[in-house]
């Protein structure tokens, strides 16, 4: 019989080392020390032949790992488009945690399948979506994406003729598909994935800006699916979906978003012009544990045609209480076996509310707005127009630039990520945390203009 005082002593243990790392965190160093990362080679030892003392290990765990982990949680992180992860989504994920539900059909898990049909409700809401749309819980926007196009292929497919789930790729008729320039490298992943390949792509022409210039689009002839973008991983900008709709519906192209920070814009009254005419898309990718500050991993598949997602998703077998009234997670899903994400984003959308989310996307957005000022007046060159959360700013030559980021990340105020953008080298700053505030944003322009004053000659 399970001791249940182990139980209570080990959580009660994590719990408390959990804490205190988060409150640690706001003001420690954002990249760990050298020191702490040679530490983590403590770990490096033969597997144990005999067993370990359980509240031993989560120390260990917790006195080598926590030091050399990336503050990714704080305010002052600004490397990649990541959130921070919301104190009740945290708190959530541990429940949830506890719970260990495998979510995969709704008669064996009815309290996290309903969570997740709810979130998803409250989601399509918030994004302007069509209300019918069938939605998946995944892993990120990788998988998001892969699971919306597989549904776009089994679409195009079933549309001239072939089953492409029963008889595969092999032999099957061309099926065009066309992206941008600018397209995130995951959607490629995805594309290969679904046998489409990486390369056999028509790349539609970008503007200064990396948004798909209309005025170029390629022609559309045949069965095409075509992939756009809300929020430039560089720039932030926004593809004109609903002008690329127009253009496609009449040819029965199927259209994607790929949303994974982007999508978040449309929560926003004062940005949700950015998203103008994202609803007449098929299919939308996005992520929870991007902007909506819930902890890894959340990503989010919506698409409109239910039919084409499930002959891509669902999975049958004898064994399997496929059988119900309700919505069944694993219908929709790629994997049958993942843990409940949608109670962490069922939980950031019931505690914030529709203003709570707006507030925070446009808090990040301000917070962009005065980096991209604050690095103007001391005299560096922002490559970008600001117009979502995403800044980059050049110090030069690619030597020049790339020593000034290495010692901004070395220094530790604040971590922000190298890129290149249309051939200039660029420091590449993403405000994605709930719990920046303009005080970090300062703090960081003071570190980051002292490094670059001193390095660009």
């Amino acid at each position: 019989m399970p001791d249940n005082r182990i139980l209570r002593s080990l959580l009660t243990d994590a719990a408390e080392r959990g804490i205190a790392y988060r409150e640690d965190g706001v003001q420690r160093h954002v990249a760990p020390s050298e020191d702490a990362v040679r530490a983590v080679e403590g770990f490096v030892e033969p597997m144990p032949v005999d067993a370990s003392d359980e509240a031993e290990v989560l120390s260990m765990l917790d006195e080598l790992g926590s030091p050399a982990t990336m503050m990714m949680t704080g305010p002052r992180y600004f490397g990649f488009v990541i959130g921070g992860s919301l104190p009740v989504t945290v708190a959530t994920n541990w429940l949830t945690t506890a719970w260990d539900q495998n979510v995969g059909m709704h008669e064996v898990t009815p309290a996290t399948s309903t969570l997740e049909r709810v979130a998803m409700g409250w989601m399509m809401e918030l994004f302007g979506l069509p209300a019918d749309c069938a939605a998946s819980f995944v892993t990120g926007a990788t998988v998001a994406n892969f699971t919306a196009l597989a549904a776009a292929r089994n679409r195009i497919y079933a549309n001239i003729g072939w089953n492409v789930e029963a008889d595969g790729l092999i032999g099957a008729p061309a099926v065009t598909v066309i992206v941008s320039e600018e397209t995130h490298p995951t959607v490629f992943k995805s594309l290969g994935l679904l046998g489409f390949g990486r390369n056999r792509v028509v790349r539609a022409a970008v503007d200064e800006q990396g948004r798909i210039d209309v005025s170029r689009f390629p022609e559309i002839d045949g069965p095409t699916i075509i992939c756009t973008q809300a929020g430039n991983v560089n720039t932030g900008a926004f593809d004109p979906v609903g002008e690329i709709c127009a253009l496609a519906k009449p040819k029965g192209a199927w259209v994607h978003v790929d949303g994974a920070f982007g999508l978040w814009a449309a929560a926003s009254p004062d940005r949700a012009h950015l998203c103008s005419g994202f609803a007449d898309a098929d299919s939308w990718a996005t992520d929870a544990h991007k902007w909506l500050n819930v902890p890894y991993d959340s990503g989010i598949a919506f698409v409109r045609d239910t039919a084409a997602l499930k002959s891509a998703m669902a999975i049958t077998a004898e064994y399997l209480m496929t059988d119900t009234e309700f919505r069944n997670p694993s219908d929709f899903t790629p994997e049958l076996s993942r843990r409940a994400r949608g109670v962490d984003v069922w939980a950031a959308l019931k505690s914030l509310g529709r203003k709570g989310v707006a507030e925070m996307i446009d808090g990040c957005c301000s917070n962009a707005r005065r980096f991209a000022k604050g690095l103007s007046v001391a005299g560096f060159e922002v490559l970008n127009d600001v117009v979502l959360n995403q800044v980059l700013v050049s110090f030069g030559d690619v030597a020049t630039n790339r020593n000034v980021i290495n010692e901004v990340q070395e220094e530790g105020t604040c971590w922000c990520g190298v890129t290149v953008w249309q051939n200039k080298p660029a420091m590449r700053i993403s405000v994605c945390n709930w719990s920046t505030t303009e005080e970090d944003v300062d703090r960081s322009l003071e570190a980051i203009i002292a490094i670059a004053d001193r390095l660009v000659t």
